[in-house]
């Protein structure tokens, strides 16, 4: 199991991409920490069903745009189990809408999350990575940072915004043998999706060359392989994950 032994803290893991990852990790035998805002009972179902196939995990509330709360989540974590020595920074939040309709109020609220989140837990737990043996950092962006979306400056903006910081992460980690990448999956079958109307998601599939939308899984395995000893001379990468989607 590649991931024996290390303790992987995967942020907005109560439902979605961030479920995916987190029951991934943990049947590679990490311990895993799933993180939630509010979501409590979907975060100890996932728990549940980490436990249940014989892995080893904890929820824990923390707002990340908090950083109060971010700096408590990381005393619970050392408590369960030592170090984290991966961070999946994977949370983050929509509030889509026309430019011309979107208030200031609007635009920081996503920009506190989707940025603020990453910073507050990429400080935090920055000593654990770059003090273990094979520390990652691994951002979750999105296709919509490289291509843009109509109706989600705030969202599209966040999520290009990190793959500047990843490749700058990266190469202040090296010294230390960490590696920092993002991936920046496409469009990805949760219930974010399942909101939009079919005849827009038609239009979606007719961009997507392998003629699908992507499973949690395809993500989620991504991000396996970057969290292990495989990937330890890959950093400061941008993989698409979108079925063949130009950008």
């Amino acid at each position: 199991m590649d991931l024996e032994h290390q303790t992987c803290v995967v942020t907005g893991a109560s439902r979605g991409i961030g479920r995916g990852i987190a029951v991934e990790l943990a049947s590679e035998g990490a311990n895993v920490v799933v993180n939630y805002r509010s979501s409590e009972g979907e975060a100890y179902d996932v728990v549940e069903e980490i436990e249940e196939a014989g892995g080893s995990a904890i929820a824990v509330q923390a707002d990340v745009a908090n950083i109060d709360e971010v700096e408590a989540m990381r005393k619970k974590v050392t408590n369960a189990f030592g170090p984290a020595t991966v961070l999946v920074n994977n949370a983050g939040i929509t509030v889509d809408k026309k430019f011309t309709n979107m208030t200031r109020e609007d635009w920081d609220r996503v920009m506190d999350v989707n940025l603020g989140g990453i910073f507050n837990c990429t400080s935090v737990f920055f000593d654990d990575i770059t003090d273990a043996k094979d520390g990652r950092l691994i951002n979750i962006s999105s296709v919509v940072g490289q291509q843009g979306n109509y109706g989600q400056a705030n969202y599209a903006t966040t999520k290009s915004g990190l793959f500047g910081f990843t490749r700058t992460i990266a190469l202040e980690m090296a010294r230390s043998r960490a590696t920092a990448n993002c991936v920046a999956p496409g469009f990805v079958k949760t219930d974010m999706l399942e909101t939009v109307p079919d005849r827009v998601q038609e239009k979606i599939i007719q961009r997507i060359p392998l003629g699908r939308f992507a499973e949690v899984d395809d993500i989620a395995g991504m991000v396996s392989f970057l969290a292990s000893p495989k990937s330890s001379y890959m950093t400061g990468q941008i993989l698409g994950v979108n079925g063949g989607m130009e950008w």
